[in-house]
């Protein structure tokens, strides 16, 4: 008998079904920063907050008075885990304190990133997420199985071209899917 090599998804979008029951995760697109056997992370990428880089930036320096285009700075939800602790998505180009390249994509972590972006010199293009989504091992695997979810070929223009509203429907056309058409009865024909 053959051994399964199982085939990890990092660096590409998992489009939530529509019977997906959990509320943390129905109608959303996520991102997958990284998945191992140990497991995997992502960054839901369609849903902001009703919250702004300009508040954000009042807690981190409350003495500096955030330029007026940090308001329209949109801080997504990016799972339910360690939801106060920041992600930014965005090209490679600058690095800051901690950052990781993610095959043409880099995520920071740290808060130079966030100074950058208000201060008019950081990345031109990012998604700033609170919190995460985490799977322990094989329960992505398990979801995937049960038609939680359908995989998405990473597209950049997709994650930063794209309003959020329109972001899940452009990654199943991508699929040639039409998410409203498909039923919540999935796998009963």
């Amino acid at each position: 008998m053959k051994n399964v090599i199982p085939s990890y998804l990092k660096h590409q979008f998992l489009i939530a079904m529509p019977h997906m029951a959990d509320p943390n995760f129905a109608h959303t697109l996520t991102y997958i920063v990284e998945h191992t056997a140990n497991g995997a992370m992502g960054l839901v990428i369609n849903r902001p907050q009703d919250l702004s880089l300009a508040d954000i930036l009042e807690q981190l320096r409350p003495d500096i008075e955030p330029q007026p285009l940090c308001q329209h700075v949109p801080i997504f939800t990016g799972g339910p885990v360690q939801t106060d602790r920041g992600f930014v998505l965005h090209p490679i180009g600058s690095t800051y304190q901690a950052t990781v390249e993610l095959d043409g994509l880099a995520l920071s972590t740290s808060q130079d990133v966030l100074f950058a972006i208000a201060d008019g010199v950081g990345p031109t293009k990012s998604l700033i997420a609170l919190g995460y989504a985490g799977w322990e091992a094989g329960q992505l695997e398990a979801e995937l199985a049960d038609n939680a979810w359908l995989t998405c070929p990473f597209d950049a223009d997709i994650l930063f071209n794209t309003s959020s509203e329109l972001r899940l429907e452009a990654a199943a056309k991508r699929l040639g899917i039409n998410l409203s058409l498909l039923t919540s009865q999935a796998g009963h024909a």
